[in-house]
């Protein structure tokens, strides 16, 4: 499978922005698909992920102002991010896999910056 993110960009605090993150070369259905980020000198950490039943699961940094989506049709999973903060400034970066999504296995994409200003 091939995860392409996309949507990151320049945002200022209380602003939203979506990302996109979409997949090819496998059946897409069937993977919970992840999101993490990772900030500049720390470490790659959860934000959330939907199964392919389209449960959702938030980091509680997180919880209330992300939304996770899928569109399957399109294989495709959406995050959108309102309410940005300067402690969201990071590359997020996608992933997919059959079991709960983990920094230690499955599908990665390259990376999308989001930076928000205060």
């Amino acid at each position: 499978v091939q995860l392409q993110a996309s949507g990151g960009g320049l945002a200022q605090t209380g602003g939203s922005l979506r990302l996109s993150c979409a997949a090819s070369g496998g059946t897409f259905t069937r993977y919970y698909v992840g999101w993490f980020r990772q900030a500049s000198g720390k470490e790659r950490e959860f934000v959330g992920a939907i199964s392919w039943t389209g449960n959702t699961y938030y980091a509680d940094s997180v919880k209330g102002r992300f939304t996770i989506s899928r569109n399957n049709a399109k294989s495709t999973v959406y995050l959108q991010m309102n309410n940005l903060k300067p402690e969201d400034t990071a590359v997020y970066y996608c992933t997919a896999s059959f079991q709960f999504p983990s920094i230690s296995y499955g599908y990665w994409g390259q990376g999308t910056k989001v930076t928000v200003s205060s």
